[in-house]
């Protein structure tokens, strides 16, 4: 399948006035770019794509092919287009358009420039059923209410079934002499149709409807300007966050001079711990995991044991430190998983108070903070309740500055 797209952008969107412009709806700046380049970039990011042909409005041929040469070469360099004039009928627009097809094409795709929320996957879903062996192929999506055919003086007719009804898209699939067979015999007839489909279906050719988009809206009417004024807003920029994750690891021996510190809570055991600050191995684990997020090396580089000053410090009020430091560098902590691994003594029953009180510490709701306990199988130190040992993982959002490319807060 050779497949060029035709964008179809001949129109003079008579139906939306520009202020202080006289120029058609489709050069109207969208985030910083013409309306009809939206509508042509999914097309330039489709692998089957062998090339594109825009159709405009003779008057403003000259200034599309200046906006669109810098486009295309930045965004998709190396792939063939080119603009031609369109003429007083879509019908005519797009016969010009096919016309400038190279000889190798054999596969033709037609988009309204007007619709510039169409995707990469509407557009293969339009490929896949041509390859399939479909000679036309159009999106449609269901319509939800209820039609009436009436006459002109505003009687109803009838009302169709509404489950066999489809509000038809773009882009439109066709094998390419179908398609010019049918507008050369609109042409002989004097023929003029809303959309390409429609001209096959006056000679009697199948046309195949395929599942549409309901974001794929198409800019007709004034109201519909609130539609680019939306995703325009949605799609401002923001601050941009790169996940950081820490991990901290830490133990202490068993039979020292510190009763039993966990996450901030004593123990209610005759265990106790050699440690030169309260020997909270819990706490000692995740400062070292939150130093990790922050890339600032671990608890004994800031708290040294060899610093008189910290003997039998509470290791909450290192914790309290480091916290400053996540603040002061515009850290978001997301979430905090904890291990604590032990053969003596039991820590279920204390569970839920370290997790709680770790969440408070850190600022997180306690859904943020998950801690688990486990045992060794009376393998290796803990499992000969020589000593204890804790694990901890932290992940949290960096800000990065758009402006230097860094992160904000070094």
């Amino acid at each position: 399948m050779h497949c060029w797209t035709i964008i179809a952008a001949g129109g003079k969107g008579l139906r939306i006035a520009l202020p202080g412009s006289t120029r058609p709806k489709q050069f109207l700046a969208f985030m910083g770019r013409p309306l009809f380049w939206h509508a042509a970039l999914p097309f330039t990011r489709t692998a089957r794509m062998r090339g594109l042909v825009f159709v405009f409005p003779e008057p403003f041929l000259e200034e599309a092919q200046t906006l669109l040469s810098p486009l295309m070469a930045a965004e998709a360099p190396g792939l063939p287009w080119q603009c031609v004039a369109g003429g007083e009928s879509r019908r005519e627009s797009v016969g010009r358009g096919l016309a400038a097809l190279p000889a190798a094409c054999d596969t033709v795709l037609v988009h309204d420039a007007a619709r510039p929320f169409v995707n990469e996957c509407l557009v293969n879903t339009v490929l896949d059923a041509l390859e399939g062996g479909a000679s036309a192929v159009i999106p449609g999506i269901p319509v939800t209410d209820t039609v009436k055919r009436v006459d002109e003086t505003g009687r109803v007719l009838e009302t169709p079934a509404r489950d066999r009804l489809r509000a038809v898209q773009t882009p439109q699939g066709f094998c390419l002499t179908r398609l010019q067979a049918a507008h050369a015999e609109a042409a002989t007839r004097g023929l003029d149709a809303t959309d390409d489909a429609m001209l096959l279906e006056m000679l009697g050719e199948t046309v195949l409807v395929v599942p549409g988009q309901e974001s794929n809206r198409k800019i007709t009417t004034p109201e519909d300007l609130n539609l680019l004024r939306e995703r325009e807003k949605a799609t401002r920029p923001r601050p941009d966050f790169i996940p950081r994750t820490g991990f901290g690891y830490d133990v202490h021996r068993y039979n020292g001079p510190r009763p039993l510190v966990l996450g901030g809570i004593p123990i209610p055991t005759e265990i106790t711990v050699q440690a030169h600050s309260d020997g909270d191995t819990l706490l000692h684990a995740l400062t070292d995991a939150l130093l990790g997020c922050l890339g600032q090396g671990d608890i004994g580089g800031i708290f040294p044991d060899t610093d008189p000053t910290l003997e039998g410090i509470s290791s909450g009020i290192m914790l309290a430190e480091v916290m400053q430091r996540v603040e002061r560098a515009g850290l978001i902590l997301c979430h905090a998983d904890l291990t604590i691994v032990a053969q003596t003594p039991k820590i279920a029953p204390h569970r839920e108070a370290i997790r709680r009180n770790i969440a408070a510490l850190l600022g997180l709701p306690p859904e943020q903070v998950n801690l688990k306990a486990t045992t060794e199988e009376r393998l290796g130190f803990t499992g000969e309740k020589l000593g204890i040992k804790a694990y901890a993982v932290v992940s949290a959002l960096a800000a990065v500055s758009r402006e230097t490319g860094g992160e904000e807060g070094r």
